[in-house]
């Protein structure tokens, strides 16, 4: 048996999807890629799209254990 497109699981989110997915606004995802400090995308069709493991990426570098973490990266504002 064959799997059609309704079949499979959004692999890709449109930017207001992406932004509920992370709890941020479309517009705050759109100012991070002006400033380059958002999660990777890919632009397809002229249609801007998020892969799910990138956005989980991106969030993940936000990760801590406790408020002393340091933590290995950082999640910055959406500013220059």
């Amino acid at each position: 048996m064959h799997d059609t497109a309704d079949d499979l699981p959004h692999r890709f989110l449109r930017t207001a999807e992406a932004g509920r997915f992370l709890g941020l606004s479309g517009r705050t995802l759109e100012k991070h890629r002006v400033y380059g400090t958002g999660p990777r995308y890919r632009k397809i069709g002229g249609r801007v799209v998020y892969a799910l493991d990138d956005l989980k990426a991106w969030a993940d570098r936000g990760l801590r254990t406790s408020t002393s973490d340091p933590g290995a990266g950082a999640v910055r504002p959406a500013r220059r």
